[in-house]
């Protein structure tokens, strides 16, 4: 399957200035909070995990004129679908249909602070050493690939610098895909704003990216 990531919208032009809203300015339509509370109480039944979950709803062909939560009810109800939980029937009528089928596990409304408080962290024990250190110069991954993945558009076959090691942790393109963790090392990238967005950058604008190994290699020298 060939994945369009409609959600790599990053230093692309056209989609207008950045609106800061008012703190603590949460919802904008009445059914937000259910759409946020449908997508926590699914994501705990373990019918899929959180990964499964962001590429359904960045991989969405309409991402760009959707709002927040009509991408993350559009996400549910793609992954429901697709795992025969609801039907497109169950869906235009607005209830049930069919006998639901069984779930792994589900989220109890008294259980939900103590769920939320603990997270779900995704450090894992490293499978090996590090392959890059702080200082090391490297070169993102350029060109297509076939699946969800975490490196922006923007960053790819970039020239940068580790400027941090957080460890090894679950790697988001095998674990969106079915195919399990993976742990992969995962560092903080510093690009020149330069590299990223040539002669009309700020100057001495510099931009952070999060990366795992297997999006990196060593660089080789060669102009950006």
């Amino acid at each position: 399957m060939s994945y369009a990531f409609h959600a790599d919208l990053g230093g692309q032009p056209g989609h207008g200035p950045v609106t800061p809203e008012a703190e603590g300015e949460f919802w904008h339509e009445a059914f937000e909070p259910k759409a946020l509370a449908l997508t926590l109480a699914m994501g705990a039944t373990g019918a899929w995990n959180i990964d499964q979950s962001r590429s359904a709803r960045e991989t969405m062909p309409d991402y760009a004129r959707l709002s927040y939560y009509r991408i993350w009810l559009a996400g549910i109800e793609r992954l429901m679908a697709e795992r025969g939980l609801v039907g497109a029937d169950e869906v235009a009528a607005g209830r049930l249909l069919h006998p639901p089928k069984p779930l792994p596990r589900k989220l109890l409304a008294d259980a939900v602070p103590a769920v939320l408080a603990k997270g779900s962290p995704t450090d894992r024990p490293a499978p090996g050493p590090a392959r890059f250190a702080v200082g090391d110069a490297v070169r993102t991954r350029a060109g297509h690939v076939d699946h969800h993945s975490r490196l922006p558009g923007y960053a790819q076959g970039r020239r940068g610098t580790i400027a941090r090691l957080h460890g090894a942790h679950v790697f988001p393109d095998t674990n969106a895909q079915g195919r399990g963790e993976q742990p992969q090392w995962l560092y903080t990238v510093v690009f020149d704003g330069a590299t990223l967005w040539g002669p009309e950058a700020q100057p001495g604008l510099q931009v952070s990216v999060d990366a795992w190994e297997s999006y990196l290699q060593p660089d080789d020298g060669d102009p950006a």
